[in-house]
């Protein structure tokens, strides 16, 4: 009787574990799959977010009235380059000021608009976002920034608004400006004098804070 319990255990012991085997072969695909779709979901928004940035820049001629010649020519140079993502628009209304923002703070970028600068808190992230420009291309127009003045940044996860909180004028070396917060900052940098000819020696700091006020909108 107890030779007959034997295979018969074996039996059931094999039926078990093949149906656990079975289980799990199941589970594992359906996770597969599903961490497949979120990848596939992730990167159609991400792109998604990015189309959305890129239809924010909808003035491929700016105003370049204030602009130097040299600036000028070089922003023109830039246009038969091959095309690069824009990664932001950065918008301040009462200057007149619309900018895309490329990925780096590179003199080919910032050529063809504004530069992140690296290191610095990610366009769409919680902390002190740093963006640079030419003097005397887009960023001309800061000479006129004032307290209180509104700026808006179109980004991958959407629309952030800042208010000037300061303007400084600080030397090269004085990179604690950049330094990261914990708070939504942002920091625009260009060198200063505005009206200088040869290397400007020093750098005009305009930052802004997160709009509060639009918080519980």
């Amino acid at each position: 009787m107890g030779q007959n319990k034997a295979p018969q255990n074996r039996i059931l012991i094999r039926r078990t574990l093949g149906a656990a085997e079975a289980m799990c072969w199941a589970l594992g695909i359906a996770l597969c799959g599903f961490f497949l779709s979120q990848m596939v979901r992730g990167e159609v928004q991400r792109v998604q977010h990015l189309e959305s940035v890129e239809l924010a820049w909808a003035e491929p001629v700016p105003d370049q009235s204030l602009w130097s010649d040299e600036r000028i020519a070089a922003w023109e140079a830039t246009r038969q380059d091959a095309p690069a993502d824009v990664l932001a628009v950065l918008d301040m209304p009462g200057l007149g000021l619309k900018v895309p923002v490329y990925g780096s703070a590179s003199d080919l970028d910032m050529d063809r608009g504004a530069g992140w600068i690296q290191g610095t808190a990610a366009l769409d992230q919680v902390g002190n976002v740093g963006i640079a420009g030419h003097r005397d291309g887009y960023f001309r127009v800061l000479k006129d920034a004032a307290v209180g003045d509104a700026i808006k940044l179109q980004t991958p996860s959407g629309e952030r608004r800042y208010v000037v909180n300061e303007i400084l004028i600080v030397d090269p070396v004085d990179i604690e400006v950049l330094d990261p917060s914990d708070d939504q900052t942002l920091t625009l940098v260009t060198c200063y004098p505005f009206y200088f000819v040869g290397s400007a020696p020093q750098r005009y700091i305009v930052k802004a804070q997160l709009d509060d006020s639009l918080l519980n909108h």
